[in-house]
């Protein structure tokens, strides 16, 4: 297959869709994929299938198995290469408590592990390093830990080692992000948090190998998520205040976990060496050895045909229709991502004294009708059909099809009409009063909006340039922040510092396990950066996690509520709902990226000792 320049060429593609569409009011063509949420392509009178089963290079999500087929036994031994795609380096903060980069979190899978395992719909199960039962209603949990599960130094996990995670992360020093309404839940971890006790009343150590957890409220995310499952090592945590573990030695030089392979040394930013750790609970790895290192988007092709990596964990679906008949030495795997991008708007800051958002009612972007408008001019079908190529498609609501209980598919969302998105403006009264085409604020003020994204494979600016000029079709002028993408890492630290510069922003979201939108949205949650609340908001979100929500009839109905009051109040809009392809080398066996799968790499291994390459 003959290989092009993508980027160039959906740019040009996007931009001459974009002046024909704006020409006429298309949302007639839109209701007729609206909430069609499969990821395959909507064109019709294609030129029929080619060989990889897609039609007009338009692929779906149904196309792929989340599981490797196994192409024979694996050796005894053998070692493998992980690339971790991104064309940034890892922030390297090794701490399940600590780290905030998702980055962080593909090192630590594969050294360090939850104590409790998920089944396929992200629920807590009996089959990891410990169990647990439940009484008192549902609020009080006694979790017991295996006797053969042992940190990589020797020592025991101890149901200290666990008290201790839920210690620091309450701690009034604390400096990372998991502090939220799932720990507020305990009985005196508020007391703790603000310096008013010494322990967490709602947390009892009852022996070496079991720990008593009490609630205040029975919530149905308990079991899904809501349980912070990760120990720490508190031998060697112990002596370092809580302020400093972020910077410390043990978080960011020589960590050690619990999980099938040991940290053998690390390239700060570029790569992580792992060795097999034989006293592993669940038996000894496959593999001897496993290296994980940071592979560009733009060389990730390269690397996966000349067997440079074995697997990568997220391949750029852009890249796909390129490689999907010639990459013969891999497999692709894929699944539904519990995650989507996102278009959000700054309406406030962080109250770091109070420990919530407040919003802003002078923001440059308060005008919810400044906001809809804003999502009409958008066409998501066309962005993922022609950047993704169906592997990314039209995102509609705030809780996506990766939680199929809860997803308002039938949610009536903005569709593109930009027509209507200048009729929007026009009533709100930003006008057209210049010759320059762009609109002032109602109050006759130039309107200049900044906007931040980031840095990410041959297409980010294609796609960053493409919604710029689809605003600027309904008359809004704006432009990229400082005129540029942003790198990953300070992209973030600036969207989270509450920068005054930036107006809107385009993220991305893993929503984690629970369906529970509190921990993006909630006016406690330091991620939602849009800083909106609403008194609404904050009562469904409240009413969701209830002991009510127990039952899931009634948690839907509530979850269908908050959808659709998102779509009323727009703190942000979603963009795209996406596909994970990640591809294994054939030589690989025992890998899957299935939910239920959790990250169990003592399980794979290879068949020969070199990689599969193409030929």
């Amino acid at each position: 297959m003959k290989k092009v320049n993508l980027s160039k060429l959906l740019l040009a593609i996007m931009l001459m869709l974009l002046l024909v569409l704006a020409a006429c009011n298309s949302g007639g063509s839109d209701e007729g994929s609206e909430g069609s949420d499969s990821g395959e392509g909507t064109e019709e009178g294609s030129e029929g299938e080619d060989e990889s089963g897609a039609e007009d290079g338009i692929y779906s999500i149904e196309d792929f198995s989340a599981a490797k087929t196994d192409a024979g036994e694996a050796m005894d031994g053998g070692s493998l290469t992980y690339g971790l795609v991104t064309d940034t380096v890892f922030e390297g903060t090794l701490s399940w408590n600590l780290y905030s980069g998702q980055h962080d979190a593909e090192i630590l899978q594969i050294f360090d592990e939850s104590l409790l395992s998920i089944d396929e719909n992200y629920s807590y199960t009996q089959d990891g390093a410990a169990t647990f039962e439940t009484s008192n209603e549902n609020k009080t949990f006694t979790f017991t830990i295996g006797d053969n599960v042992n940190w990589h130094d020797g020592e025991p996990v101890t149901a200290e080692d666990w008290a201790y995670s839920y210690e620091i992360i309450g701690h009034p020093d604390y400096t990372g992000i998991r502090y939220d309404a799932s720990f507020q839940n305990i009985e005196g971890m508020q007391e703790y948090h603000a310096g008013e006790s010494d322990t967490i009343s709602g947390i009892e150590v009852i022996d070496e190998k079991t720990l008593e957890i009490n609630y205040k409220v029975a919530s149905p995310s308990l079991l899904a998520g809501g349980i912070w499952a990760y120990a720490t090592p508190k031998h060697i945590f112990e002596d370092i205040p809580v302020a400093e573990m972020e910077e410390a030695d043990a978080v960011r030089k020589n960590p050690i976990g619990m999980g099938p392979f040991k940290v053998e040394s690390i390239v700060p930013g570029e790569s992580v060496s792992y060795t097999a750790n034989e006293d592993y609970w669940q038996g000894a790895p496959k593999l001897d050895e496993l290296t994980l290192k940071v592979v560009a988007p733009t060389t990730v092709v390269q690397a996966l045909e000349t067997g440079e990596v074995d697997i990568v964990d997220t391949f750029p679906t852009d890249q796909y229709p390129d490689v999907a008949e010639t990459m013969t030495n891999v497999e692709f795997l894929g699944r539904i991502d519990n995650a989507y991008t996102y278009i959000g708007f700054k309406l406030g800051k962080w109250d770091a004294d109070a420990g919530k958002v407040q919003m802003d009612p002078d923001a440059k972007m308060a005008d919810v009708e400044l906001r809809r408008a804003m999502w009409h001019a958008v066409d998501n079908d066309t962005v993922g059909e022609r950047f993704y190529n169906g592997l990314r498609w039209k995102a509609t609501t705030l809780i996506g099809p990766e939680y199929p209980d809860y997803h308002n598919a039938d949610i009536e969302v903005p569709a593109y009409d930009p027509e209507q998105a200048k009729q929007i403006l026009e009533d709100a009264g930003y006008k057209d009063t210049n010759d320059d085409g762009f609109r002032e604020t109602p109050d006759g003020e130039e309107l200049v909006i900044n906007f931040a994204s980031m840095e990410g494979g041959d297409i980010a600016e294609p796609i960053a340039n493409y919604y710029i000029q689809a605003w600027e079709q309904v008359g809004l002028k704006v432009q990229l922040l400082e005129g540029r993408l942003h790198e990953f890492n300070s992209f973030y630290d600036r969207v989270e510092a509450d920068d005054p510069d930036i107006d809107i922003y385009q993220g991305a979201w893993g929503t984690g396990s629970d369906v529970d939108p509190s921990g993006l949205y909630g006016v406690e949650a330091p991620f939602n950066y849009a800083r909106y609340e609403s008194e609404e908001s904050t009562a469904l979100i409240t009413e969701g996690n209830s002991p009510e929500s127990i039952d899931v009839a009634h948690r839907q109905e509530v979850y269908k509520e908050w959808q659709e009051l998102m779509v009323k109040d727009i703190p942000v809009f979603p963009t795209l709902y996406r596909a994970v392809l990640s591809p294994a080398n054939e030589r690989v066996v025992g890998y899957s990226i299935a939910t239920d799968w959790n990250y169990a790499w003592h399980e794979v291994g290879v068949t020969e000792d070199t990689p599969q390459t193409v030929e």
